[in-house]
């Protein structure tokens, strides 16, 4: 940062001649520096008063702002319609590094030592078309694990004990993304019901560590015990090849709704951090009751200046951020791909290398904006989502009801190939993080066993959580002893787990998914922080195969670059990193059009074959049939290609054997009903132009995708 950079060093910064503390607000006419007994945070034993610099910057010095010290601010300024100054209140430094808690409401920041020894630990840097997501909470993950010892179970060195490093490297992830682990505290209203929020989506400070997640040692040690655990936690993962990417929110903060909590931007200065209507009423579309200003440099920079720390002294490998859509949206309030915010996390040096994930929507007009973020980023695909979901699910129940699906193959298989009709070319496949399910919305299993929510618990007689589930419950709601059911469940969440794994993009597994957790129907968990939401470590037969499953089909991703492409194709040329695909229908023929858009047609051969720069030439061939009854398959003639073996059958519950049978180019095969196949296609290397390569099914498909 240049010296002349009006905004730099926000916050606390500790020299020899003690501390200063920079805050920055431009309609406060008076602000001051409140420091606390070190064992009593409500004893306030000095204060210092600041003076605003040309840029609005505030600074307070004191010898007594060193290491440990706990400290806030008091805010005064003129009363107006877009202002809520109230000189009484104590109030956080936004950039506050450790926090402590007072009584039930209150806080104060807490100066914390720099540096931690990383030891020759360094970040993986997995490549975007190797990286496995899975999504993951920090209490969760690790609160039922009898591995790991009672008193670490469900914190930070939980995550990081060997026990749950163990599972996720035998699963065959290479990244945990965490739900927020950034100060959070819990809604008013939540409180109220005796509820909590466990999901953590209401961020209270946007540099500290949520400290309940720590073990109670380190919280009683105090911050900075807390902030070593963390980063602690952050070394184990990477020096176990983990990458670690933390689900943010910079799209509003807990001070909710005016009449809410005012604990730091509120009472700091309120016109200017969020957007308002000349009223003083705020304009929200987060749907949280604030949204912050992204129209204005300084919420901007307060978002830079967070994801350069984390980046950076925590050692975070990428965010995912929660309604992104928010993130780009300027002083008119309208989404552009072209806004410095969405534009700098890109081209700031200090977040070279680093994985950015964009939710790409909000509640605002104009809010809904996959495909729009700029080259560069990623983004979850909800239309990989809703498609992947209708074709083993919904079609199949309209099938059951009329004797027809509605659709055909070609919307899939446009997801399958890396939903090139939603990202621009220059963007490829790795723009897009598939995914099947979240942390919001049914679990992989309950979209097997429910048609729909079932959120009592939640205390909102059921109106809370989506009711555009596109689940299937196969014929009898929630938990049966039914055989032929229960059969036709699992062989569906291996279908959604296949196709998920299998896919051009990136995969993000939702934690639990891998072997089938229920939620009991709950589809906003938010609030359950039990076992309703925990993982758990006792399975079923059922689920260990469903396990090993998904260990398997991860394995073949690995082992198979055809399935990860990072270009795509283009017709008749060779394309580094792009896979050449093959379209056949079920008797080995060339897909044509009407063959895409038909509902009669709901089997698909899909031949693809590797161009990578790095790794040995691959080929693969997957079968897909979407109806529920048997279909005989002519495995395709291809040039280069003399034999297939098969790898993984949907309609088997257990992984088969990797010695298989091979299957000459011609024969014929039996697919079992609503199901999928994987094939290794042998054969030499041959180039796009000596092949058949055709159109991709983007073009032929728009209408239904």
């Amino acid at each position: 940062m240049s010296p002349a950079d009006p905004l730099r060093n926000l916050g606390v910064r500790v020299g020899t001649h003690g501390g200063e503390l920079r805050v920055w607000s431009e309609h406060a006419d008076g602000m001051e520096l409140c420091l606390f007994d070190a064992k009593d945070p409500n004893w306030l034993v000095k204060t210092v008063p600041m003076t605003k610099d040309a840029n609005n910057v505030w600074v307070g010095r004191s010898r007594s702002l060193a290491v440990g010290a706990r400290y806030a601010i008091r805010v005064s300024g003129p009363a107006s319609p877009t202002n809520v100054f109230n000189p009484e209140t104590m109030l956080l430094d936004p950039y506050a590094r450790g926090l402590v808690r007072v009584g039930s409401d209150g806080w104060r920041g807490t100066v914390v030592a720099d540096g931690f020894d990383w030891g020759d630990v360094r970040k993986p840097n997995i490549p975007l078309d190797h990286t496995v997501v899975y999504e993951a909470h920090v209490k969760g993950i690790s609160k039922l694990n009898p591995g790991v010892p009672e008193e670490l179970r469900g914190t930070y060195a939980g995550l990081a004990h060997e026990s749950t490093i163990g599972y996720l490297k035998d699963l065959g992830v290479t990244a945990v993304e965490l739900l927020p682990v950034q100060a959070f505290v819990s809604e008013q209203r939540l409180l109220q019901q005796g509820l909590t929020n466990y999901w953590g989506y209401n961020t209270l400070n946007f540099f500290s560590p949520h400290a309940p997640y720590a073990s109670r040692a380190a919280q009683a040690a105090g911050p900075d015990a807390v902030l070593a655990e963390f980063k602690g936690m952050v070394k184990l993962l990477h020096q176990a090849g983990l990458e670690v990417i933390l689900d943010v929110v910079y799209n509003h903060t807990a001070e909710e709704g005016l009449g809410g909590p005012r604990t730091s931007f509120r009472g700091i200065d309120n016109a200017t951090y969020y957007r308002q209507d000349e009223t003083g009423a705020y304009i929200d579309v987060t749907g949280c009751g604030n949204t912050l200003n992204f129209g204005h440099p300084v919420p901007i920079r307060l978002v830079q200046d967070s994801l350069r720390y984390w980046a950076n002294e925590m050692q975070i490998d990428g965010f995912r951020f929660d309604l992104a859509a928010t993130l780009g949206r300027g002083a008119d309030v309208q989404y552009s791909p072209e806004h410095p915010l969405l534009q700098s996390v890109l081209s700031d040096p200090a977040l070279a290398d680093v994985k950015m994930i964009a939710e790409p929507w909000d509640v605002g007009m104009g809010g809904w904006q996959t495909g729009n973020f700029p080259a560069g980023w990623s983004e979850w695909n909800d239309r990989y989502r809703d498609r992947v979901r209708n074709f083993w699910l919904a079609d199949i129940a309209e099938a059951r009801r009329n004797g027809n699906p509605p659709v055909g193959i070609g919307g899939f298989a446009t997801r399958l190939a890396g939903s090139s009709n939603t990202f621009s070319p220059e963007r490829g496949p790795l723009a897009s993080v598939n995914f099947v399910t979240a942390h919001d919305g049914f679990t992989m299993a309950d979209l097997t066993a429910y048609d729909v929510k079932h959120n009592l618990g939640n205390g909102e007689n059921n109106r809370d959580g989506t009711d555009n589930n596109r689940s299937f419950n196969h014929g009898i709601e929630g938990v049966t002893t039914d055989e032929a059911v229960l059969l036709d469940r699992h062989k569906a969440i291996r279908n959604l787990m296949g196709t998920l794994l299998l896919s051009a993009g990136v995969p993000m597994i939702t934690s639990g998914d891998e072997f089938g957790r229920s939620q009991r129907g709950n589809n906003n968990a938010y609030c359950q922080d039990s076992e309703l939401t925990w993982l758990s470590w006792l399975r079923t037969r059922e689920q260990r195969e469903m396990y090993d499953t998904t260990r398997r089909l991860l394995e073949l991703r690995r082992d198979n670059p055809a399935l990860r492409p990072s270009k795509y194709a283009v017709f008749g040329q060779s394309t580094k990193n792009a896979s050449h695909m093959d379209w056949f229908d079920a008797s080995g023929a060339l897909m044509d059009d009407e063959d895409w858009n038909s509902p009669e047609n709901r089997t698909l051969q899909y031949l693809a074959a590797s161009t990578p720069d790095q790794e040995e030439f691959n080929r693969i061939l997957l079968i897909v049939h979407g109806v529920e009854d048997d279909v005989e398959v002519r495995l395709p003639v291809a040039p280069g290609v003399d034999s297939y073996r098969l790898l993984w059958d949907s309609a088997t519950e257990v992984p088969i054997d990797e010695e298989h049978e091979t299957l000459a180019p011609g024969a014929t095969r039996l697919v079992g009903g609503a199901s999928m196949q994987l094939f290794r296609a042998n054969g030499p290397r041959l180039e796009p132009s000596e092949t058949a390569v055709q159109q991709h099914p983007a073009e032929a498909a728009e209408a239904t995708a």
